[in-house]
């Protein structure tokens, strides 16, 4: 009894709990199906899947490997957008099913203090926020990765990775993406060297950007690329062992093809950013070219 402890409510626990009874306790099936609240022909014959809910389970088990930090809700904005028209609370039984929950990390409780406001942005190019991550390559060499985002579509404009980067680097790179989709009208970074050089605050000067700087110690006046910085390590350097400089660069890039096209964004409607980017920019172009109504 006492290794048997707890009520066992589902089918799936009643039926293990049966199986442990007649296995540790050696009493007939007859009296531990009665003890465990079970029919016999429950026990004997338990519910197997059909065809079809046997794909969509390898399906799940699938994506949950490629994407190992996604719940279960984001594989199910995956599969709908291949196709499957399925029930967030099928998906979420299977997904339990196949003992796929991903582990929370421990959050390190912070002294709060005043937080200063973000401006949203209102259209694609209206802001950028920019920021660097840092890595090594398997011998042990740091890398540093220039991230770039699009603060209004959550697009990332471009994901530099180089041993080191200075100001005027910083600038070509800037100029480089600009060419394909024009300058922004601000950019914030922090207060790194960088981005407080003078090669890059006369780059900004020059172009009329505003360039809004962030308080020392306050990361949250520019959440839009700390958010983005999260799931660029989570999803992309945890899970990559880079051997080369050319090797990281390639597979950084396929990362930020897919997080522009293919990963659905919980605060754009569940799609992809360039998705949400180009049906901006189509209402945007309607609405120039609809007439006045008087």
């Amino acid at each position: 009894e006492g290794g048997l402890r707890g009520k066992a409510l589902t089918p799936q626990a009643r039926r293990a709990a049966a199986a442990r009874m007649v296995q540790e306790l050696s009493i007939s099936e007859r009296r531990a199906c009665r003890y465990a609240g079970l029919s016999r022909t429950s026990y004997r014959q338990p519910p197997s899947m059909n065809e079809s809910t046997a794909s969509l389970s390898t399906r799940i088990i699938e994506l949950a490997h490629e994407r190992r930090r996604f719940g279960y809700r984001r594989i199910h904005d995956l599969l709908c957008l291949e196709g499957h028209h399925v029930n967030h609370k099928r998906l979420w039984r299977l997904y339990k099913l196949a003992n796929l929950s991903v582990r929370k990390r421990r959050k390190v409780k912070r002294t709060t203090g005043e937080r200063q406001p973000l401006m949203s942005s209102r259209h694609v190019n209206d802001t950028w926020s920019t920021d660097f991550v840092m890595d090594a390559l398997a011998s042990g060499r740091r890398i540093k990765c220039l991230t770039v985002v699009d603060d209004f579509s959550r697009e990332c404009v471009d994901i530099a990775v180089d041993h080191g980067m200075g100001g005027e680097y910083v600038v070509r790179l800037l100029d480089q993406a600009a060419q394909f989709r024009g300058y922004p009208l601000a950019i914030r970074t922090d207060q790194g060297p960088e981005f407080t050089s003078r090669a890059f605050m006369a780059w900004a000067a020059a172009r009329g950007i505003r360039h809004l700087l962030n308080d020392a110690g306050c990361p949250t006046q520019n959440a839009y690329i700390e958010s983005f910085n999260g799931k660029f390590r989570d999803e992309c350097l945890n899970e990559q062992w880079f051997e080369s400089l050319t090797q990281a660069r390639q597979e950084i890039a396929h990362w930020r093809r897919d997080y522009n096209e293919q990963r659905p964004h919980s605060s754009l409607g569940r799609i992809p950013p360039a998705k949400f980017a180009a049906l901006h920019r189509q209402r945007a172009g309607d609405a120039r070219q609809s007439p006045e109504i008087k």
